[in-house]
């Protein structure tokens, strides 16, 4: 009353009822006069007004929640040309809330995909119209980041003019990118599905035992002779096609197995139309639907000719054991076993020594030299341990048949060993024959193979040793021979290499080295250098990957193509994966306690560091800050099948938040399954990829469906092997998210990189805030 008789403005008054409910009401104060000290209140009742507005606001608080939850961006528009676009609509199209928006539809029209924009011209115009067909339709609109994406558009006209022209439009957009991909890898799974069927020439069933029909796919109709228009009812047609023999154990059978609810096979024979009798092989499921229907889906198979031919080698059998063929195969089998390879069927060490000394005696030696190939297959590890034994037997079997390609008559090749083989060959004294044929042999081992649906990349290395005359030491002919395939093995593998006497002071200089690159161990002599990682689009700093040097007291700084071989042969590969990524954290840490905000830092990681089944609670119990470190795995070490150790340790980096790139990506035998089963945060490109992206248009088609692959399962893309501007304005118009190479930065020390990171920061404070990408 006081505020009323002071300003004489209505206001808000609440009154508290009896039973607790309140009343509002708007209160105003009239004077009666200037001088009488009298006034007249007026109340308003305005307590149903305030329930609709609060009504209203909560009605239109959950349409708001529930359009952001679904992620769906609204938008509104009015033929006075009021637009309205939310930032969900905008963030789809990758358009921030202040981006303009097109300002007509021909100009918007640019951003729809090419072989879309007439079918969303058409489908606008229906919607207009109100055709209750077209109130949702899909196209592709080009995202500001580089690339296509799917939008699911919702709309309708809710407002006409008297004309019948539409005055406003609303509706919702949503991105369902991610849906078309899984669609399209629906179909073509379906489609290879079929054509498997199709060509396995396998029946497909499904029964319902309630309704009492079965429905058989057109290989079921074609084993059991039924045509395509016909019905199979449950107790007619199949039950009666049964052989008369098989009928009660086959039906009783089916019975047990359907009420256990279990799956099972079976096989029984069934007359066919012709009168002669044919073998099915089944395998079936019974079920309960969600509905708690009772019903089973099954295969058969016609093995009438498996059925046969197994009948006719036991006939083949009994025969050869009546002659007492089979007693004297075994004993042929044993002796060649003693002195054959079981797995390639090559002579093994035993025989290829006896040849040799056989060779030796003959007169042949007096009249020939002999060469000997040592060769071993370089990378043939990997694939034993990602694809298994069964893809290393294939390739041993595919080695050994290139090496028989290349023998003369009078020449020898065998297996001594895993993946170690000899040739043992006519030599003139010509070394460059010796050199054709190694190379020859080196260039069709690493040409692809492919295994159940794997591509094999493999090489080898060779070491050839010659001698001629009777008087040819043999042991040490093979002892030259392995001393020369060390070498080649040591200077760069994929190579061939001639014994020489220097061949043995070599094999003395890589012993020193593993001697020295031990104590460098025990010395702490391994350093970090780093590459410092840019974001494609505002060049900050985003990262940098760690590098090991060597920092030997006697030759100075060595670089990793020196020694890591070195050290993977002494089988301390793995340890120095454990002193970098200890290293790595250190710098990390202490750059953040000088105020540099490196987001991560990346190392490199080996197979062997991954097999470790103790990786896991070591790293647990090193201060790793989450999200700070990543793991880079060649593209080479992950592919579809991985041995338990090394998935229970990629189990345990998503645990503690580690990262995980695949390195090199591009050159391997990766698959998109890999990809999906991996989940990885960033693919690396490897630099062969990215050298000639200004003058191939193919390179650039290649790295941006990369990119787009990457992009559609949710994986950030770097590219190494930057080395020009024109390489780094190329990637970021692919929509590649991070730059590294020479063209940026060089790997440094801790002092130089800590130096780059001081002037980033300047120049990011000089540059102003800007939104960081990672």
């Amino acid at each position: 009353m006081r505020r009323l008789f002071l300003t004489e403005e209505p206001a808000e008054l609440q009154v508290a009822t009896a039973d607790g409910r309140g009343l509002a009401f708007i209160a105003s104060l009239s004077r009666a006069s200037a001088e009488a000290n009298l006034a007249l209140l007026t109340l308003t009742d305005i307590s149903a007004l305030n329930g609709k507005l609060l009504d209203l606001a909560e009605r239109e608080s959950r349409w708001n929640h529930a359009l952001v939850s679904s992620a769906s961006g609204v938008w509104d528009q009015r033929s006075n040309g009021e637009l309205y676009y939310s930032n969900i609509w905008r963030s789809i199209r990758g358009l921030s809330p202040d981006d303009p928006i097109p300002p007509n539809m021909q100009e918007w029209l640019e951003f729809v995909h090419p072989q879309d924009r007439e079918h969303v011209l058409h489908c606008i115009e229906r919607q207009n119209a109100g055709d209750p067909e077209y109130m949702t339709f899909q196209y592709r609109e080009w995202h500001r980041s580089g690339y296509y994406v799917w939008i699911e558009c919702r709309g309708a006209c809710i407002e006409r003019g008297s004309d019948g022209k539409p005055i406003r439009i609303v509706g919702t957009d949503t991105d369902v990118t991610s849906r078309k991909v899984q669609e399209e890898w629906l179909v073509g799974l379906s489609r290879r599905l079929s054509l498997a069927l199709d060509l396995s020439r396998i029946g497909i069933f499904e029964t319902d035992f309630e309704s009492g029909i079965s429905e058989w796919d057109d290989g079921m109709r074609r084993i059991f002779e039924l045509p395509h228009d016909d019905s199979v009812k449950v107790g007619e047609f199949w039950e009666n096609k049964l052989h008369p023999d098989d009928r009660e154990r086959t039906l009783a059978y089916v019975e047990k197995k359907v009420a256990d609810l279990r799956p099972f096979t079976d096989a029984y024979r069934i007359i066919a139309n012709d009168g002669t009798c044919r073998y099915i092989r089944s395998n079936s499921l019974p079920y309960l639907d969600q509905d708690g229907r009772l019903k089973m889906i099954g295969v058969n198979w016609d093995v009438t000719e498996d059925h046969n031919l197994h009948q006719e080698l036991g006939r083949q059998k009994a025969l050869a054991e009546m002659r007492n063929i089979e007693l004297e195969r075994m004993r042929l089998e044993a002796e060649y076993s003693a002195m054959h390879d079981y797995l390639t069927g090559l002579p093994n060490r035993r025989c290829l020594e006896a040849n040799l000394e056989a060779w030796r005696q003959g007169k042949h030696a007096r009249t020939h030299g002999l060469g000997i190939l040592h060769i071993d297959l370089d990378r043939f590890k990997q694939i034993n341990d990602t694809l298994g034994h069964g893809a290393g037997d294939a390739m041993l079997r595919h080695v050994a048949s290139i090496l028989t390609g290349c023998l003369k008559p009078g020449e020898l090749a065998a297996r001594i060993g895993g993946d170690e083989f000899v040739l043992a060959v006519n030599c003139t004294g010509d070394q460059s024959v010796l050199a054709r044929l190694a190379e020859d042999i080196i260039s069709a081992i690493r040409k692809p193979v492919w295994h159940e649906g794997h591509e094999c990349r493999f090489g080898a290395s060779i070491g050839i040793a010659c001698s001629a005359g009777t008087d040819l030491d043999l042991p040490q002919l093979l002892q030259n021979a392995d001393i020369a395939l060390y070498n080649a093995k040591n200077n760069g593998r994929n190579r061939h290499e001639f014994y020489t006497p220097k061949s043995r002071t070599a094999l003395a200089h890589a012993q020193r080295l593993e001697n020295e690159l031990m104590r460098a161990l025990e010395n702490d002599e391994l350093v970090p250098f780093y590459q410092l990682q840019y974001d494609a689009r505002t060049r900050r700093v985003v990262g940098a990957e760690c590098l090991v040097r060597w920092d030997h007291p006697r030759l100075g700084m060595i670089g990793p193509d020196r020694f890591l071989a070195t050290a993977d042969d002494c089988g301390v590969l793995a340890q120095v994966d454990k002193i970098m990524l200890a290293k790595a954290v250190r710098d990390l840490e202490s750059w953040r306690q000088q105020g540099f905000d490196l987001p991560k830092v990346s190392v490199n990681v080996s197979s062997k560091r991954l097999s470790d089944p103790d990786m896991a609670e070591a790293l647990s119990l090193m201060s790793i800050r989450p999200g700070s470190v990543s793991f880079e795995i060649l593209e080479s070490v992950f592919l579809d099948r991985q041995d338990e150790t090394v998935m229970r340790n990629l189990e345990a980096l998503r645990r503690l938040e580690i990262d995980i790139e695949i390195d090199d990506f591009g050159t391997g035998h990766a698959s998109i399954v890999g990809l999906l089963n991996l989940k990885p945060s960033t693919l690396k490109i490897d630099r062969q990829l990215i050298q000639n992206l200004p003058t191939s248009q193919e390179q650039r088609v290649l790295v941006m469906s990369i990119i787009q692959i990457a992009r559609s399962l949710k994986i950030r893309v770097t590219a190494e092997g930057v080395e020009t501007e024109e390489h780094a304005r190329i990637l970021k118009r692919l929509g590649c998210d991070v730059l590294q190479g020479f063209g940026l930065s060089r790997p440094f020390d801790v002092q130089t990189t800590t130096e780059l990171l001081a002037l980033d920061k300047k120049n990011a404070a000089a540059r102003g805030p800007q939104r960081r990408h990672q």
